[in-house]
């Protein structure tokens, strides 16, 4: 089993803020939920290659001798060549954005099929499985090659130019021929059940309305993109991650995804219960992002996100959560679907996510230094948001000294981490901080207390003093590639010896093959994992800062040949396999990714020696 399935690799992006497809090199659609990232999936054959459903269009005669792809510059449309025997096409792929007039929950995605050279054949393939392929649809026609597939409540509306016909009762295929200068057109729209009943149900519109949308969709992402404020050798591939941190922001509330997908397996040599849901807002990866954007100029994207967090918690820090679903569901309970039989038979498959009822005490710290910097950014916290940031200093006073899940989210028995621990230092000395420059009132005195009572804490308990380098947690003398976070947050200078050689310690420890892997213990789960590429790029960071600029650029260089054609990155890798792991693509390593590389271009600059940069676009 699972040779039939096409390496994570080969999958690229589309998104319009509210859903996301992957769509495979060979042309087909198999990853799509809607009308939300989270909402169950119409194509799963990501998950299960026979049942799972999906959207394919591909060459009449069989394979294309060759494919080629790469996004519509500046935009997330994607646009994939085909060669075939006697003839080229173009497939351009895209979720359009919706104007005011359309429902929230209808979602469009388009595909157009482009001729280039000679005449090429082609078949379209539109097979939808509900509910993660566990509902065969009810398929209907409209009349005026409009048709519908409704099940539970999912509902789909397709169109095309062609005439399709019914496979089955559960799918539908069209065949046609482009030549230069010609277009087809296929239209899929996510609409509620009781619209497919109405006189006149939903259609797309026609060729130029279509067509329209295209171009509209084209010119939102390029006006987006183009605020983004990059330079330097590695501005083309830190592009790229931006506007894929951008495309997993749900926009009605501004919460970020972690990833558009759920249970692509992390551990290597496949299996294992590796498998999670990440389609939901992490506080720790939503604050990080929002950091990085808002140094590119993005500042809509960062206060959004503080906004939904303050919603989200209801403006109590007691109700808390370091996971919420995106439109800030606290409940996330989660569940194994028993019919899937997972990517390559990497089962369970997963939905929901128990690390919404975890510990974590690091999130304390993101949210407080993200307002810091918020602060820096010219934004002073009103009235109701001080109250809040007030009780997330309280929280991490009262639970600093307590076990938690930590960073990694640890399933087994809680520990005393020392990233963790840091964090709430973090939150204190940030709050001291605004607290000063704002002229807030404050405990100040007993926080003072409390921060120097946290880092006397660290730097003896999580503290190896015999190697002289940081640890991963107190009590232990195991490494954790989390301390690289350390100067990060201002805990201590990179350039302090203790950091220099905890910097070494971390890259002997855990390196494997010119990648990290987040730690090298049990934490209780089957499978071995891959190297963590957030990881990579966050020992690129503490290189370039530390001065070690040749170190740092061939570290950065590394991480960036597990980027995909299209430049997306996966949370893992596997070297000796050279393939991807891990829910894709990945926000944290496309966060991480952005700022290596502005810390690399700083260091480079400050450095007077700019070099060409190996990253793909």
């Amino acid at each position: 089993m699972g040779s039939e399935y096409p390496p994570i690799a080969d999958y690229a992006l589309i998104s319009d803020c509210h859903a996301a497809a992957l769509v495979s090199l060979a042309g087909s659609i198999d990853w799509c939920c809607l009308p939300r990232f989270d909402s169950g999936a119409c194509f799963a054959r990501l998950l299960d290659w026979e049942g799972g459903g999906f959207c394919s269009v591909e060459p009449k005669d069989g394979p294309t001798e060759s494919a080629f792809r790469e996004y519509v510059d500046g935009t997330m449309v994607l646009a994939t060549t085909f060669q075939a025997t006697g003839g080229e096409a173009r497939l351009i792929d895209c979720f359009t954005f919706a104007g005011e007039e359309e429902p929230r929950g209808r979602r469009r995605i388009l595909r157009f099929v482009e001729g280039v050279r000679g005449s090429f054949g082609f078949r379209i393939r539109v097979v939808p499985r509900f509910d993660y392929g566990a509902v065969d649809p009810w398929m209907r026609h409209h009349g005026l090659g409009v048709y519908s597939a409704i099940g539970g409540d999912d509902g789909l509306m397709i169109w095309s130019d062609l005439p399709f016909e019914a496979e089955d009762r559960h799918a539908l295929s069209a065949e046609g021929e482009v030549r230069p200068g010609e277009r087809v057109r296929l239209a899929l729209t996510s609409v509620d059940p009781t619209e497919v009943d109405d006189e006149e149900p939903p259609g797309p519109g026609g060729p130029d309305e279509l067509d329209k949308r295209l171009d509209d969709t084209i010119r939102y992402w390029r006006r987006w993109s183009a605020r983004a404020e990059l330079e330097g050798p590695d501005a083309v591939g830190a592009k790229r991650s931006t506007l894929a941190l951008k495309s997993l922001i749900y926009l009605p509330s501004g919460a970020l995804a972690a990833a558009p997908t759920t249970s692509l397996p992390e551990a290597r040599a496949g299996g294992g219960a590796r498998n999670w849901d990440y389609r939901f807002s992490w506080i720790r990866d939503s604050a990080l992002a929002a950091r990085s954007l808002a140094r590119l100029g993005c500042e809509d994207e960062a206060g959004a996100f503080r906004r939904f967090i303050e919603r989200s918690a209801a403006g109590n820090a007691k109700d808390l959560q370091v996971v919420f679903g995106l439109g800030g569901e606290r409940r996330l309970e989660e569940a194994v679907l028993d019919h899937l039989d997972g990517y390559r038979g990497a089962a369970p498959v997963r939905i929901g996510n128990q690390a919404a009822g975890q510990l974590q005490l690091d999130a304390f710290g993101h949210l407080v230094d993200q307002s810091w910097r918020w602060y820096e950014r010219g934004h002073e916290p009103d009235d109701d948001y001080w109250r809040f940031l007030v009780e997330l200093v309280e929280a991490a006073i009262e639970h600093w000294q307590e076990p938690d899940a930590g960073i990694w989210e640890w399933r087994g028995e809680p520990r005393h981490f020392v990233h963790s621990k840091v964090l709430c230092w973090v939150a204190v000395d940030k709050g001291l901080r605004l607290a000063e420059h704002c002229m807030r009132k404050a405990p100040e005195r007993r926080w003072r207390r409390a921060r120097d009572e946290i880092r006397e804490a660290v730097e003896d308990r999580g503290y190896d003093a015999d190697r002289g380098i940081f640890v991963q947690a107190f009590g232990d003398t195991r490494l954790d590639a989390s301390l690289l976070r350390l100067p990060t947050v201002d805990f201590i200078a990179y350039d302090d010896e203790r950091m220099l050689r905890t910097v070494d310690a971390v890259r002997d420890e855990l390196e494997l093959d010119g990648l990290l892997r987040r730690h090298p213990g049990d934490d209780g789960i089957e499978g071995e994992e891959g190297a963590f590429l957030a990881c990579t790029f966050w020992l690129t960071e503490c290189l370039a800062q530390q001065g070690r600029i040749e170190e740092a650029r061939a570290t950065f260089d590394r991480a960036m040949t597990t980027a995909n054609d299209v430049g997306l990155l996966s949370e893992e890798y596997d070297p000796d396999a050279e393939e991807m792991l891990g829910n894709f693509p990945q926000a944290l390593s496309h966060l991480s990714h952005l700022e290596a590389a502005l810390a690399l271009a700083e260091a480079e600059g400050a450095a007077g020696a700019p070099r060409e940069s190996a990253a793909p676009g």
